[in-house]
């Protein structure tokens, strides 16, 4: 599979947009990888951890606050982040920039709560 830039499926979540570019059904179950693109002084989904899921982050622009434990960081352009299991994160950008993350969420199954976070950020806009 190939897919050029702003390819895959997208979500709409307020000043944030996921785009999926491959799925649990893709990736036998190991893998989703998505990008998150959030627009200048935009809050992420909020903090929270995953029991099963270990998370993957790469800053692909900008420059990306994120929570890792208790500590925030100021992630730049380049930076790699490996969140483990039941370790509470949260990004947001607090820029006048647009901020993109690459992220890896394994084993996959994250997009399944997309619907339900679009639905969120729509009814709390």
């Amino acid at each position: 599979m190939i897919l050029k830039a702003e390819e895959g499926r997208s979500y709409k979540c307020g000043a944030m947009t996921a785009i999926f570019k491959a799925d649990e059904h893709e990736t036998a179950e190991k893998y989703s990888i998505s990008e998150w693109w959030l627009e200048p002084n935009t809050v992420g989904v909020g903090a929270h951890q995953h029991e099963d899921n270990d998370e993957v982050f790469y800053v692909l622009e900008g420059v990306v606050s994120i929570l890792v434990g208790d500590e925030w960081i100021e992630a730049e352009k380049g930076t790699f982040l490996r969140i483990p299991s039941r370790t509470m994160h949260d990004f947001k950008n607090q820029t006048d920039e647009r901020t993109g993350l690459l992220n890896f969420f394994i084993p996959g199954g994250f997009e399944r709560n997309m619907p339900a976070i679009v639905k969120w950020f729509e009814e709390h806009p």
